[in-house]
């Protein structure tokens, strides 16, 4: 992973294809169904994770859990309001659809730092991390109005995600912290007792359905530390991205520092292109990248062929038209080194279809 950062941008683009290529066939393989299907019956509580644009912030890798099993919702420093109009309406619109089926629902509501150097925290709350705990709870508060605040239904969690050792830190309703970088994988069997006694509002059946989360997290820093020990991983954990995804859709891209991924949910999008953007430009300008160019990706997933995928490709199109927009007003020589691609997904196969294939750079 470490030489893909430093190939030319065409060579990046195609790299960056075949792995969605590689995640569809995947993901639509009978053995993964079958795993996906075996895990959902096991542990039926569905969950949603509020998280930043960071490529660094990768829950289902950080958790050992199967692709497709957490819904994903992204946005610049996991900075999210609940008033918006298209996102309360998919949020609720997730939560009846699970509901409906007789699933309880988890929101993972996070933030992010580095432990080793608060540079390499969240951008998105000029590396503030009180601030951007401050706000995480402010979410829950927003869950709990529209959802209400006895949890028994829909339970909003607040979590920490430490970079350096992709660790997961568990806060409980009484702001009592359970930082797992603190464990080993031998103390694993005290998670469960811990659990109960940090979230006692929790069903048991809930904290039952988190639990593997939490073992699969320590078996990951443990996997991260060892790596740690046999090379030296800092450039792994400092912003590389070259990419800028906006839009839903992106689970592929379950390798950290590649892409800064926006979704559409804010009534002002131009605000997280332009941090991502400054995020592009800096890496060029440091060496972390190179300076050949980087790739704009809009995406829409639809659930029906029709009316509804047709919807998803003007949807796309717009995006892109609007993202392009933004960087070539504001960013115009980064938008000289700029490569767009158009694509709808679908949702229920994974499948990625580009709908602009055009590798031309875009004017500026």
């Amino acid at each position: 992973m470490s030489d893909i950062h430093r190939k030319p941008i065409g060579e990046r683009i195609d790299w960056l294809f075949e792995l969605a290529h590689r995640h569809g066939k995947t993901f639509r393989g009978p053995e993964a169904w079958l795993a996906r299907e075996r895990y959902l019956s096991e542990h039926p509580t569905a969950i949603a994770v509020l998280k930043c644009m960071d490529g660094r912030i990768n829950i289902p890798v950080a958790t050992n859990t199967p692709p497709g099993i957490l819904m994903p919702f992204r946005n610049l420093g996991g900075i999210f309001d609940l008033g918006w109009p298209y996102l309360g309406e998919v949020l609720a619109h997730h939560v009846l659809r699970m509901t409906g089926s007789g699933r309880r629902v988890l929101f993972l509501i996070t933030y992010h730092f580095s432990k080793g150097n608060p540079l390499r925290g969240c951008a998105g709350f000029n590396f503030e991390t009180a601030a951007a705990i401050t706000h995480t709870r402010e979410i829950r508060r927003q869950v709990e109005h529209i959802f209400g605040s006895g949890h028994n239904t829909v339970y909003p969690l607040v979590c920490g995600f430490e970079t350096d050792d992709e660790a997961l830190l568990i806060h409980g309703s009484d702001d009592t912290v359970l930082d797992l970088s603190g464990f080993s994988a031998s103390d694993a069997t005290t998670l469960e007792p811990r659990l109960a006694a940090l979230l006692p509002d929790m069903s048991a059946r809930m904290r039952a359905d988190l639990l593997p989360l939490l073992h699969g997290n320590l078996e990951h820093i443990a996997q991260v530390r060892e790596q740690a020990r046999l090379h030296e991983r800092m450039i792994d954990i400092e912003h590389r991205e070259w990419m800028i995804c906006l839009g839903r859709g992106f689970d592929f891209l379950h390798t950290p520092n590649v892409a800064l991924i926006i979704g559409p949910y804010s009534p002002d999008l131009a605000d997280p292109l332009r941090k991502a953007a400054s995020i592009i430009e800096n890496n060029m300008k440091t060496g972390r990248i190179p300076d050949d160019g980087f790739l704009l990706l809009t995406s829409v997933p639809y659930d029906e062929i029709g009316v509804d995928r047709a919807r998803a490709e003007l949807k796309s199109h717009f995006l892109s038209r609007f993202a392009a927009d933004v960087l070539k007003n504001e960013f115009a020589a980064l938008a000289g080194k700029m490569f767009k691609h158009n694509a709808v997904l679908d949702w229920s196969s994974r499948y990625l279809e580009l709908i602009d294939d055009s590798r031309e750079r875009v004017s500026r």
